[in-house]
């Protein structure tokens, strides 16, 4: 089914052969989850999964809550060749691996870019960087949604909330990039995103601090 301007996909328990297919033709896809709460995997559950291409449209999936079987969207994500876009992946890359059992490849955090490229501010949210590389203002009031309604319950501003936190990534990427290349630290993101792997498994060991700290 597709819904608004934004072609919205909506999948339950998991993306259809043909979506599938189309994805895996793409060599980066834009990733967002939401949750029960923020406290993933200790208290709440892994509630959405929204996948893009860049070309205006989203996957909406929600997952089945008893098993979390989604053999097409792991897939997805244990590609190598498909660059995974995220901000924040921090928490949707520790609930997806959680509970889909699988290995998330090749990702590219924006928030982690932002911070080391945008040093002219301290805003580094998703909506702070939508506004400056697309032109666009986010409103974030459907964030606290109670996501774990049933899909068919969710209302179009609820699915076009969810979409936009994935349509527009590919764009922030190219221009959060050239800034890496321009300031000479695009070594220092790598080695900062393959450190993001062992940072989740501190949080999921329960060491949430800082452990750098003094």
């Amino acid at each position: 089914m597709i819904l608004s301007m934004t072609k919205i996909y909506k999948f339950q328990d998991d993306i259809s052969p043909e979506a599938f297919k189309e994805l895996e033709k793409h060599q980066s896809l834009g990733i967002d989850t939401e949750g029960s709460g923020l406290q993933i995997p200790h208290r709440d559950k892994l509630s959405l999964i929204q996948l893009s291409t860049g070309n205006n449209d989203a996957y909406v999936i929600q997952p089945n809550r008893k098993n979390y079987k989604a053999p097409n969207i792991v897939k997805i994500l244990e590609n190598n060749k498909i660059t995974k876009i995220g901000h924040y992946l921090r928490y949707d890359v520790s609930g997806l691996e959680y509970f889909l059992k699988c290995e998330v490849r090749n990702i590219w955090d924006t928030k982690i870019c932002s911070k080391l490229v945008r040093t002219y501010t301290q805003n580094h949210g998703l909506k702070d960087l939508v506004l400056e590389f697309c032109g666009k203002k986010l409103d974030k009031r459907l964030g606290s949604s109670d996501w774990n309604k049933n899909l068919e319950e969710l209302t179009e501003a609820q699915l076009q909330y969810c979409s936009n936190d994935v349509i527009y990534l590919h764009k922030i990427k190219d221009a959060l990039h050239k800034m890496l290349v321009r300031e000479n630290r695009v070594e220092l993101f790598e080695n900062c995103i393959e450190f993001l792997k062992t940072r989740i498994k501190l949080d999921q060991s329960g060491f949430t601090e800082d452990i750098f700290a003094h």
